[in-house]
């Protein structure tokens, strides 16, 4: 018999808010973290905007010391974890530490270490480098710093499938819990690429939208006028616990992880498949795993990234597995408001499903002033909606053609 899995701690670290209830309004507000970018001079950039959290201060989770040994990503994560244990009200001295694991992924890590420590080299030569250069920017530091931090010795490891590394970190945490090897697990996704390589690679690659006019204006998923996706930071954890002790203790749940899909394109390296049948088979996966039917979906969380050919994949996917109840599903993209995590941006959009599911609310696509005739489902245009949601099915989909699709359901 499969154990039950639930979320019963969550937090965000984002450029719309940095506790649930300031970030839920501002997302049910249809509110924009997008803006100029002020940390470093991107004067001579072709993109000069980004989801840049301005206001971030690790001294209250991290030591002054430590907070110079640990890259930016890693902060972001360590931060939500010790948030959302907080809000779970787990008592992690009650219990087998063997059987408290963290999951943490990245799509990139410690690019802010790399960057830095290689002008050291460079101008200053080898005996400049940072000894804790390694340390810091590797993918598994975010994980492994927690686990120091909260004494969680059971399963410990890290995901770096690209934008889908978030999810995968979620959905291979729940399976841990399900079939008995481990009763807790802090999982999510965390990510700080808003340098100047991440900016300038993602640049060169034509993936960003460079309305730099307009910035809160640029990620506009769905829309005929989309012109590309909105590079943006931050970190989405949350704590899943074994129903039964979660239940015993008299937790907040917030939701139940019902299914895990995942699946690849093996089409192209950063291109979607077109016909997103590689999405369709992790969307299906996902709700084969959650022994649900169609019409039980309510709410998808789209990855909808706002680039052009991204967004009608995911739309043609939705609508093969779906067939005729596409039409009657809720369907929208945080991505507007938030612009794109990378590979945490399948942790604040989990975050989003079970916020969704809690106040049977569904955030808006806002942006959506132009829609595109390809993209023809319904996606809560500009605002948000009120309305009866069961399940949640949350989409994230990655460089390498990785696809990864959970479904989180609403406790009776």
């Amino acid at each position: 018999m499969r154990r039950r899995v639930v979320v019963t701690g969550m937090s965000v670290v984002t450029a719309l808010g940095n506790d649930i209830p300031e970030f839920w309004d501002n997302i049910c507000a249809g509110k924009s973290g997008v803006g100029p970018l002020r940390r470093f001079d991107v004067s001579n950039f072709k993109v000069r905007f980004g989801g840049e959290i301005a206001e971030f201060d690790p001294s209250e989770t991290i030591s002054s010391r430590d907070v110079k040994r640990i890259d930016r990503f890693a902060q972001f994560a360590l931060v939500g974890a010790h948030k959302a244990l907080e809000t779970s009200g787990i008592d992690l001295t009650d219990g087998d530490p063997y059987r408290h694991g963290v999951l943490i992924g990245s799509g990139i890590g410690g690019l802010q270490e790399i960057e830095q420590q290689h002008v050291k080299l460079f101008y200053r030569g080898p005996d400049r480098v940072s000894p804790f250069m390694i340390p810091k920017l590797i993918v598994n530091a975010a994980s492994g710093n927690i686990s120091v931090r909260f004494g969680l010795r059971g399963p410990n490891s890290a995901i770096a499938t690209a934008c889908a590394s978030a999810t995968n970190a979620i959905g291979d945490a729940f399976k841990l819990i399900q079939d008995d090897r481990a009763d807790i697990m802090v999982t999510g996704g965390s990510e700080s690429a808003i340098t100047p390589m991440g900016l300038s690679g993602f640049a060169r690659m034509n993936a960003l939208s460079r309305r730099n006019e307009n910035p809160q204006t640029a990620s506009r998923p769905f829309d005929k006028d989309r012109d590309g996706f909105v590079l943006s930071e931050g970190a989405g954890i949350v704590v899943l616990e074994e129903y039964e002790r979660a239940r015993k203790r008299g937790a907040t749940i917030y939701g139940e992880v019902l299914g895990y899909g995942m699946s690849a394109d093996a089409s192209h390296m950063t291109a979607p498949d077109p016909e997103g049948a590689g999405a369709s088979r992790a969307m299906s996966g996902a709700l084969r795993d959650a022994r649900l039917e169609l019409d039980q979906i309510d709410y998808i969380n789209a990855h909808g990234t706002s680039t052009p050919l991204g967004d009608v994949a995911e739309t043609t996917a939705i609508k093969s597995v779906f067939n005729s109840h596409s039409k009657k599903l809720c369907v929208s993209s945080t991505k507007s408001q938030l612009g794109h995590l990378l590979g945490a941006s399948g942790g604040v959009e989990f975050v989003v499903g079970a916020l969704a599911l809690h106040h049977q609310t569904v955030p808006p696509t806002i942006n959506l002033d132009n829609p595109d005739p390809e993209c023809d489902l319904d996606y809560v245009p500009n605002e948000a909606r009120t309305t009866k949601v069961r399940a949640v099915l949350s989409n994230s989909f990655g460089f390498g053609g990785h696809n990864a699709c959970l479904v989180i359901g609403k406790m009776d």
